[in-house]
């Protein structure tokens, strides 16, 4: 019985947290963005690549309600993982964020589904008004 009630509070806990996936190639980076989504409340899932990303969304867990991904990444360099993403998880905001960004891939992101482009570098405060 006490082993029930310790899986209901862990389950209750999980569920007043917000959920958000990282996705970029750079370590530092998905650091830098852990930190500071884990520091607003979030449970945060990582991932490296396109396939990692694809992974964690496709393990049956509760889907993310913020997904940061990145545009370039070793196994993807346009927008198809952005719109593979917003299939799998439509009511996500999908944040992608770029260094490489233009007006056409801002256009096209956001006619896509996107929430917003962010334009790296961003300030971290630019990240946390956009999930709250």
């Amino acid at each position: 019985m006490n082993g029930a009630h310790l899986t209901s509070t862990r389950d209750e806990a999980e569920r007043q947290h917000r959920r958000a996936l990282v996705v970029d190639d750079e370590g530092l980076i998905r650091w830098s963005l852990r930190e500071t989504l884990i520091d607003h409340g979030f449970l945060v899932v990582e991932a490296g690549d396109g396939r990692g990303a694809m992974n964690a969304l496709a393990d049956g867990t509760t889907p993310p309600d913020v997904v940061l991904l990145d545009l370039r990444l070793p196994d993807s360099r346009d927008l198809s993982l952005l719109s593979r993403i917003i299939s799998l998880v439509p009511r996500s905001k999908v944040i992608l964020m770029t260094s490489y960004g233009t007006p056409e891939v801002h256009r096209d992101a956001l006619e896509r589904g996107a929430y917003t482009v962010l334009h790296k570098p961003f300030e971290l405060q630019d990240l946390t008004a956009l999930v709250g």
